[in-house]
This record gives C-alpha cells, structure tokens and sequence, in this order.
C-alpha cells in the first residue's frame, strides 16, 4: 500500500515539473514574440519619421524612375558579328552605326539571284514572241498577258527572291534607333547573331519619368500638370520637380491607382531608381 502511495507521489510531482517547466518557456517564447512584433512596429513608425522628417510632408508616396524609352537592339539574320561598335555604358546618336554582321553569304546570294532573275526576263521575252509580239514591242501587248508571260517565266518569283535579299543586305548594318546610353551588353566580336535575340539595349537617360501609386481615396490633388516633388533615396537632400503627364483611367484590385510624371533629367537621376513622391513643393 505504501509502495503504490509512493509511485503515486512521485508521478504528480514530475507533472506538476513538466507543467511548470511547459509554461515558462511558453512565457518566454510569447515574450520574444511580443518584443519582436513590438520591434518591428518601432522600427517601421521610425523609417515613417525618418521621411516625414526629410520631407516634410505628411502626405508621401514611393517611386520608381523609368527611361520614356527603352529599346533592345536585335538582328533580324543569323550572321557573323564582324564589328561590334559599342560598350556598356557607352553613348550614341540615333542612326549610328552600332554593328555590322559578316555580308558574304548575304551577297553571293545577291548574284545568284541577279543571275536567276537574267534567265527569267529573258524566258519572258521568249513567251511573248512566241504569241507574235516583237522585242522591243512588248509594251504592246494588253497587261494581262505580259501578267501571264511575267508568273509562267518564273519572272514574279525571281524578283521577289532578289528583293528579298536585298534586304537581308542591308539588315547586316545594325543602326542605333535611339540615341541614349548602352546597357545589358549581351553580344560579343566574332559570335553568330540570332534573329530576334537582344544584342543590347539603349536606354534614353535624356527623357525620364516617375511612376508611383497613390491610393483612390488621395487621387483628389494630383491631376494632369500637378506638380510634385521627388527625393531619391540615394540623394535624400535633393530635389526634383516633376509634372504629371498620366493617370491610370482605372483603379487596380488593391485600391491603388498608377501615376506618371516627367521628370527633368540630373546626373544623379538614374532608370530603375527609388525615389520618395511628395505632393506640392519639399522646403
């Protein structure tokens, strides 16, 4: 009896432990919880501060700063790249000559296709003495049938083929088709270039624009030549005035509605940027 009592004992005191010992590292765990929740909140109260500090606004938003215009630079033939005009960074005009593709195949093409074109005028003629009409007298004949004498001859397609390559020729001389500053550099001298794969890109740094979202229920001030002021992140001490050129005719799902401004272009404003928004003049 007395055995029982004593196994009895020790089971209730080691529960009794185990509870204990349960609750307070539950304690503890809730405690961390609650200091980081605690921390998080101080800290993005403090990043708010911060800004409104700086700018001294309360009504702020977040930015982005984007090129008007942004263009891949492509081959439109697989060819040789022979000269590759240009380097990361570098700028360059509209209609410069950025690269040139190898043009040998290109122009034997050219010839054989002179020379098929030759042989199909020349059939052409053929058919139509053939029908009675003189060389030289041609033009006599009703359009319909040098229509037909032209597509029986091969003429048509010889032409066409001939044009065809002509062009390809001139796809070999690659011309910027903006001027701007070069970025993602993807060809390299001497590699094949792919129909329709980036080489590069031009980036027109002269021609900026802010885009941020504001939420439907602050719309109200900004309209069409509003003006706002915008503050990098990388240089919080300036500031650039922008106007706005476009509203978003539509609110998207989360409430928010898409805002462009043109921006004046500063050598410390750069594509891809972030920036702080703020309506009306910063002191």
């Amino acid at each position: 009896m007395k055995r029982k009592y004593f196994v009895t004992s020790i089971s209730v005191v080691l529960s009794l432990t185990l509870t204990a010992c349960q609750q307070k590292n539950n304690a503890a765990i809730g405690g961390e919880s609650a200091s980081d929740t605690e921390m998080l909140a101080e800290a993005t109260k403090s990043d708010k501060t911060d800004v409104q500090e700086i700018i001294g606004k309360d009504f702020y938003s977040k930015g982005t700063i984007e090129s008007v215009s942004d263009v891949a630079v492509a081959s439109r033939i697989s060819e040789q790249i022979v000269m590759l005009g240009v380097e990361m960074g570098q700028r360059v005009q509209k209609g410069q000559v950025v690269v040139q593709l190898d043009k040998t195949a290109v122009e034997d093409k050219i010839l054989n296709g002179r020379a098929e074109l030759e042989r199909a005028e020349y059939q052409y003629q053929n058919i139509l003495i053939g029908q009675g009409y003189k060389r030289g007298a041609f033009d006599e004949a009703p359009e319909n049938i040098r229509e037909m004498a032209r597509i029986n001859s091969g003429y048509n397609t010889a032409k066409a083929a001939l044009q065809q390559m002509e062009r390809q020729l001139s796809y070999c001389t690659i011309q910027a088709p903006i001027s701007g500053v070069v970025t993602q550099l993807n060809a390299a001298l001497y590699e094949m270039a792919a129909p329709g794969e980036t080489l590069f890109r031009i980036v027109d740094t002269e021609h900026l624009k802010v885009c941020f979202d504001v939420l439907e229920n602050e719309l109200q001030p900004f309209d069409y030549g509003t003006e706002i002021t915008v503050a990098p992140y990388a240089f919080l001490e300036d500031r650039h005035h922008a106007r706005i050129t476009a509203v978003s005719p539509v609110v998207e799902k989360n409430g928010v509605v898409h805002l462009e401004a043109t921006l004046t272009p500063h050598p410390h404003l750069k594509p891809g940027m972030a920036v702080i928004i703020a309506y009306g003049n910063i002191d």
